[in-house]
């Protein structure tokens, strides 16, 4: 283990509850029959007022606040937090700041609100624009708030907007994804997350699963989704995301990128960097009621990283990425040498998974295809 290079800081923050919960979602998520949102947010607050021994004298470049639905909370209770914040780490000059938010017209009417309180980049979780889709995946907005908070969004002043879209629905066809897509791609705002529906374990959809569209369905759509996003241009540059030139989200890029990141919130989840080497892997107490009666124990779960399982953790992230990693980069963010995978790497480019150029790795086609394959030939 070697000393290691401090990464750029991120800022996680979980609000868990939603206003009912959807039947494929997997996520710390809770049904709101009252929203403690005064006393949560001073939880959040002290946990994060806890971890400031982490920042080690870095600035936070990016905030990522999500859920649950956060925009379930007021924009005078988000004001409230993100002043709480600013008030305890140095923020970045051009600080990213993200919340996730639904198209709810009770939550549309908040958008001005969260963007005065210093929100720059709102992701909307849209799913579909097709009334049945959205019955299906039991979501509790309907296409005319879908269209209608997008407008929303752009009134209140926002500039960076993501639209989370997804296909493969239960009973849907490849004309109805790819119309789905048309129809996010129009209204251009930069950055579409658009990813296959997969059953989760501890979801209805696993208890009683769906009829979903066959494979060769799911292929087509892939393929067809994948040129009409291009025309639209936009490039794909992690496996889900999609972005014009500049729009990238940098929260997530930095996940990806094996960056460091702070973790407050019921469930929420950390990883830090030290300079002697060592790197730490954290949750915080799952329970909203527990997390809130934690009193400064908030953190469950520490994991110090071994050397053996560094390779994994670091590929699991930057093989995500089209554009890969450098081989420089890996001894950065690892403190390991890259004689530690070289053996993989042999083997994975001579099977045509991986592509080297020079100092620079990346999945190719084919890896791409077999991710999780690929990424298990570095694990411990």
């Amino acid at each position: 283990m070697g000393a290691l290079q401090l990464p750029p800081l991120g800022l996680y923050v979980h609000l868990p509850w939603c206003e009912r919960k959807c039947p494929y979602c997997d996520f710390n998520s809770h049904e709101a029959r009252s929203l403690p949102e005064a006393a949560y947010i001073d939880s959040l607050l002290a946990d994060l007022e806890a971890d400031l021994h982490f920042v080690q004298g870095r600035e936070v470049g990016t905030l990522f606040i999500g859920g649950g639905t956060p925009s379930l909370f007021s924009a005078a209770g988000i004001q409230h937090l993100m002043g709480g914040i600013a008030a305890r780490v140095a923020l970045a000059e051009g600080f990213e700041a993200t919340l996730e938010a639904n198209p709810g017209s009770a939550e549309a009417e908040k958008f001005a609100g969260f963007r005065a309180a210093g929100i720059n980049r709102l992701s909307l979780g849209i799913q579909s624009f097709q009334n049945a889709q959205l019955a299906a995946l039991g979501r509790v907005h309907n296409s005319d708030q879908a269209h209608a908070a997008v407008g929303a969004a752009r009134q209140a002043g926002f500039q960076r907007i993501n639209l989370d879209l997804m296909h493969g629905l239960p009973g849907q066809t490849a004309a109805a994804a790819l119309a789905d897509l048309a129809t996010a791609s129009a209204y251009q705002t930069g950055h579409l997350s658009w990813y296959q529906l997969t059953i989760e374990q501890n979801t209805v959809f696993y208890k009683q699963r769906p009829i979903l569209p066959e494979e060769d369905i799911l292929a087509d759509i892939q393929d067809a989704g994948e040129v009409q996003l291009c025309a639209a241009g936009l490039a794909p540059y992690e496996v889900s995301a999609w972005a014009a030139t500049g729009e990238q989200c940098r929260h997530n890029l930095n996940y990806w990128e094996f960056g460091d990141y702070l973790g407050i919130g019921a469930g929420a989840h950390g990883k830090i960097s030290f300079p002697d080497g060592r790197i730490l892997r954290y949750s915080k107490r799952r329970q909203p009621d527990a997390y809130m009666a934690a009193q400064g124990d908030w953190q469950v779960q520490p994991q110090w990283l071994s050397d053996a399982e560094r390779p994994g953790e670091y590929m699991l992230n930057a093989l995500r990425l089209n554009s890969g990693f450098a081989l420089p980069d890996y001894t950065a963010r690892t403190g390991l040498p890259c004689s530690t995978l070289q053996p993989a790497l042999d083997s994975l480019v001579a099977r045509g998974l991986l592509v080297q150029e020079g100092e620079q790795l990346r999945a190719s086609e084919l890896g791409r295809r077999f991710l999780d394959s690929v990424i298990t030939e570095f694990l411990a």
